[in-house]
């Protein structure tokens, strides 16, 4: 068995593992780079999309970082089955057209400069009917359920509680050459306890052969859930007695599903006033629907709030509006009024928080909050940074409004749940890779489970470095 480490190396995006194994080459994720607009478009054109002698792909979340390169696939001829849960698979049929989108409007931005250069066009790195064509190959799978996917390789897709759908894979392959059998356990990445909306991550106690695990926060650690949601009622409360407005990029999967939910349970015990709340992303307004489409991934929390409720709906109340045009959006954006917007995309790298954000970040009495894990020489990095003056659609913006950042909503384990989800692993691997981290997180994790938990052989490996196991 071979394992190449075509993604996620070194870097946390780009999530993308080739197994080959009794003549069949599958992969694990499939994701594009994200991160700084212009690096990403370079990035992905240099990856390679080639299909020819690929049999299958088994994906462990929606996350474009992990999916977003499966349409580029099937685009170069792959016809192979697509393992999933089922609300993935539903995820995906929004978000990759999205990210099809995104890839013709890029290449048409680029084209334009380089007609006015004489240079070659581009073509995008796939359409939105390749997006389309993709979905017929996904085979949704539940969790828990054991399931033969190629010669001599069973598939288990196991909770990951990181997002909705999310899922730790199990690989319990037959090398038919060595007569060997093998466990490998791919981590996905790896949710928090005790956060509402979807469960906890499921504990692999068995533990395995081969280890593949994330390392996003290898290094640090994340405050208490309920601390972090004191602080956005701080935070809330704190912006309105100025009269100002709270901007919130966010991530339209996962994280603005967190937030409205928050912001509900606030607004029902009156903890924050009467204030307008939009969510501005059409991508998130469409994936929430997805939500409520799955509340067999809901904790007890949210199932129990959703009984009490007189809106029965966690992601929908009085206070709350879902923008559906780009009039709605301009309104909005031209607006003096004190809201609560929040808005993709996550990184400030495009979408329509970009104009929320010229409009209104050269106030001091607005906030911006950031929510999540900001990409090197993104937008949203140069703000947690705290630069004063940054770049927005090419023209120079000044950062007056206050930044306040709150990190208890990350959809990511920190360093001592990592450590936790791992020592709970009776069986302990014999070898383990470390992905999905940039470089100082990653040494930080592999150190700790050498050193702590006692793992005999960790890796950190290159990008496109290969292993023979």
């Amino acid at each position: 068995m071979k394992i190449t480490f075509q993604g996620a190396a070194k870097t946390v995006t780009g999530s993308k593992f080739l197994i080959e194994v009794n003549n069949s080459r599958f992969l694990l994720d499939c994701g594009l780079y994200q991160g700084k607009r212009k690096d990403s478009f370079e990035m992905n054109r240099e990856t390679s999309c080639n299909s020819d002698t690929l049999d299958a792909i088994v994906l462990s979340h929606a996350h474009i970082d992990h999916s977003g390169n499966i349409p580029c696939h099937v685009k170069n001829g792959f016809q192979g089955d697509i393992f999933c849960t089922s609300a993935t698979r539903d995820l995906c049929a929004v978000m990759l057209l999205d990210s099809a989108f995104l890839q013709e409007k890029d290449v048409e931005y680029v084209n334009r400069k380089r007609e006015r250069d004489g240079k070659k066009p581009f073509e995008p790195l796939y359409t939105k009917k390749d997006a389309v064509a993709s979905m017929q190959y996904f085979v949704g799978m539940s969790y828990n359920r054991k399931r033969q996917i190629l010669p001599g390789v069973e598939l288990t897709l196991v909770d990951a509680g990181h997002m909705l759908g999310s899922a730790h894979v199990i690989l319990d392959i037959e090398d038919m050459d060595s007569g060997r059998k093998t466990r490998l356990v791919f981590s996905g990445d790896i949710g928090r306890a005790n956060i509402p909306i979807i469960r906890d991550p499921q504990p692999i106690t068995q533990g395995a052969d081969i280890l593949i695990m994330e390392s996003t926060y290898g290094n640090r650690t994340h405050p208490p859930y309920p601390e972090s949601e004191r602080e956005l009622k701080r935070i809330v409360n704190e912006t309105v007695a100025r009269g100002g407005s709270l901007l919130i990029p966010a991530f339209a999967v996962g994280r603005t599903q967190q937030i409205v939910y928050t912001l509900h349970k606030l607004f029902v015990n009156g903890e924050i006033p009467d204030v307008p709340i939009y969510v501005d992303s059409p991508l998130a307004t469409r994936t929430t629907d997805i939500f409520r489409l799955h509340p067999e991934t809901y904790d007890e929390e949210i199932m129990q709030f959703m009984l009490e409720d007189k809106n029965n709906n966690p992601f929908g109340f009085e206070t709350l509006k879902y923008t559906s045009s780009v009039d709605e959006s301009k309104n909005l954006s031209s607006s003096d009024k004190p809201a609560i917007i929040i808005s993709a995309s996550g990184m400030m790298e495009g979408g329509r928080i970009l104009h929320h954000l010229k409009s209104r970040a050269g106030n001091p009495k607005n906030t911006i909050l950031i929510t999540g894990w900001q990409a090197p020489f993104t937008l949203g990095r140069q703000i947690v940074d705290g630069k004063k003056e940054v770049k927005i659609f090419g023209e120079l913006y000044d950062i007056r409004a206050k930044v306040e950042l709150v990190t208890g909503f990350s959809g990511h384990a920190d360093r001592e749940e990592l450590l936790a989800w791992a020592g709970a692993m009776e069986k302990k691997p014999t070898q383990t890779f470390i992905v999905h981290g940039e470089e100082e997180s990653a040494n930080a994790l592999a150190t700790a489970l050498h050193d702590t938990l006692g793992f005999k052989t960790v890796h950190i490996p290159n990008p496109n470095q290969s292993f023979d196991i």
